[in-house]
């Protein structure tokens, strides 16, 4: 049942009621989990391994790094630790 609602001089109705269905299948979408630049520049101990990476992935974390003063391996390290606990107990 819907009724008829006048708001400057134009008619709306209630909405379908295929709404309450729509809500039930919705996703929720999540706040971006990964952390700003900033905080990837912090160090911690590290292993020596051989990665390929696009040069422009590559260019970005040099910049910023540059820009707050710690190494961009750093920050790549920082951002696969970030990825990793919040997708660990998923595996």
């Amino acid at each position: 049942m819907s009724k008829n609602i006048i708001f400057d001089d134009k008619y709306y109705t209630d909405a379908p009621g295929d709404v309450d269905a729509a809500f039930e299948r919705a996703v929720e979408i999540s706040a971006d989990f990964l952390p700003s630049p900033e905080e990837l520049a912090k160090a911690s101990v590290k292993k020596t391994v051989t990665i390929r990476l696009d040069s422009s992935n590559l260019d970005f974390f040099k910049r910023v790094a540059a820009k707050n003063g710690t190494q961009y391996q750093t920050m790549i390290n920082n951002l696969l630790s970030e990825y990793v606990r919040q997708h660990r107990s998923a595996v």
